[in-house]
């Protein structure tokens, strides 16, 4: 059978950081430092530097960054957000949660990213948000998003969860062309922390004072609270791990950039499709599609091949929504949660399993 292939490391990933991050706990030990303490200040600013946004608002974890966000823009009730079928559920709770309506749009079957053409057929007079999806790693070309909503005054809200580091296929970082972009630093992520984490950037001053409030129960001044807000706060003790790890996140998503590149020359069995990725996508997960998915897991299982489903059920099959999206059919999105698998692509995978990967995958 031999040895386990594992989906994602992260204790191998980290191993390098972990006796100067074991330091810093101490002193943030002695110094009584938990709670928006200068760890965190300092993560932001560096957040700012690494993507190329004016300002970064942290917050307790990724779906906490698109519920702040669309609570700062303080919507009347059932305005219209336009998401995608293909998401995690966060996606779609933080709009509910906010007492708005999601408007649902299929994606593009190959790339998994929200379809531009039923952006166009959903736009109402309602529409107040188009919140797309990083999906994978891909990156959504929000230039165009902006040239369909013209002159409307609709808000962007990219969900870039599974997108640090990422840029369009002209070169442009996550959040140039759209008033925020909401991150997770959920353990998994290419960017992740050792319990869950959430950053927000924005170019927009007043965002950035209105959501510093929003996240730490409507106040930046103890006793003193300006808006309703919500406990939502990272910690000092992940900011640290996080600053750590960003100086490494550019090279890491070279790694992934590097192994996409050997699938997607090595894979070759006409049963199995390759999601295609954008330009410089960074590879959060890499995602095969393929019929029979059973048959496929056990080749997998058989060969000690870790791997995951993002995911197996698109957003309007889902048990919670089932009421909200009654009959409403997205045939892309269906497609991708019945086929979908996603193999390995820890950037430290090393050589010979990643050959043992394209090996299995092209004998089913």
């Amino acid at each position: 059978m031999g040895k386990k292939i594992k989906f994602f490391d992260i204790y191998n990933q980290d191993k390098a950081v972990h006796n100067e991050y074991i330091k810093l706990l101490k002193n943030h030990f002695k110094k009584n430092d938990f709670i928006l303490g200068n760890s965190v200040k300092v993560f932001e600013k560096n957040f700012s530097k690494f993507t190329k946004s004016k300002f970064s608002v942290s917050c307790a974890n990724g779906t906490d960054a698109l519920y702040l966000s669309l609570k700062s823009l303080n919507l009347p009730k059932n305005s219209e957000v336009i998401v995608p079928a293909m998401t995690w559920i966060s996606t779609v709770l933080s709009i509910i949660n906010n007492n708005l309506k999601p408007v649902l749009v299929d994606v593009n079957k190959y790339d998994a990213l929200i379809s531009l053409k039923d952006i166009k057929e959903k736009l109402s007079k309602k529409t107040k948000v188009i919140l797309p999806v990083n999906l994978y790693g891909g990156i959504v070309d929000i230039k165009r998003i902006k040239q369909i909503i013209g002159k409307r005054k609709i808000f962007i809200i990219e969900d870039s969860a599974q997108a640090h580091g990422g840029k369009d296929d002209s070169g442009n970082h996550i959040g140039k062309f759209s008033n925020f972009s909401c991150y997770s630093f959920y353990p998994g992520k290419n960017l992740g922390c050792y319990g869950d984490g959430g950053m927000i950037t924005t170019n927009s001053k007043k965002y950035y004072d209105k959501l510093n409030k929003l996240r730490n129960l409507g106040s930046v001044k103890k006793h003193k609270h300006d808006e309703i807000g919500v406990n939502s706060r990272l910690d000092t003790i992940q900011a640290t791990l996080l600053n750590l790890k960003l100086k490494s996140l550019k090279g890491l998503n070279l790694k992934r950039k590097k192994i996409a590149n050997f699938y997607k020359k090595n894979i070759k069995n006409d049963k199995i499709n390759i999601i295609n990725y954008t330009k410089n996508a960074v590879f959060h997960q890499y995602v095969i599609l393929v019929k029979n998915r059973k048959n496929l897991i056990k080749l997998l299982e058989k060969n000690n091949i870790q791997f995951g489903l993002h995911y197996p059920v698109s957003i309007n099959k889902l048990n919670c929504f089932k009421n909200i999206f009654k009959n409403q059919n997205f045939y892309n999105s269906e497609f991708i949660a019945s086929n979908c698998l996603s193999i390995p692509i820890d950037p430290n995978l090393n050589f010979r399993d990643q050959k043992k990967i394209c090996s299995i995958l092209n004998s089913y």
